[in-house]
């Protein structure tokens, strides 16, 4: 059974940084393009990063580029976000999720396994 499980996440301040990391158990891990969605409280899950299969091509939501950067350890099965001069607004539930594509998709029903989440929480 596939599984993902996230860490990392817990309250900074803002202008801070935070790497939140996810553990894949997926069989198709190193076949799959992995993403970074969020969801702060009230609103809609929405995408932040995504990352191709092989790490050579990456995609970011503009209002995280330039700040947020993803990775992949395919040996290790571990996707990876790093999250710097974070923002009060980057507050979230943070999911990593497994791709049904080689390539990254910014789009919810484009990922077929989902973690749990962690908290990120950014302090003003």
């Amino acid at each position: 059974q596939a599984q993902l499980v996230e860490s990392g996440g817990g309250l900074v301040q803002a202008g801070g940084s935070l790497r939140v990391s996810c553990a894949a158990s997926v069989r198709t891990f190193a076949a799959s393009a992995m993403g970074w969605f969020r969801q702060a409280p009230g609103k809609e899950r929405q995408f932040v990063a995504g990352i191709s299969r092989t790490g050579g091509s990456t995609d970011y939501a503009d209002s995280v580029t330039g700040r947020f950067t993803i990775s992949r350890d395919n040996g290790k099965n571990t996707v990876s976000l790093q999250m710097n001069s974070l923002k009060p607004e980057d507050t979230a539930v943070y999911y990593c999720a497994a791709s049904r594509s080689i390539w990254p998709s910014r789009a919810i029903h484009d990922y077929n396994y989902w973690g749990q989440g962690t908290p990120v929480t950014v302090s003003s």
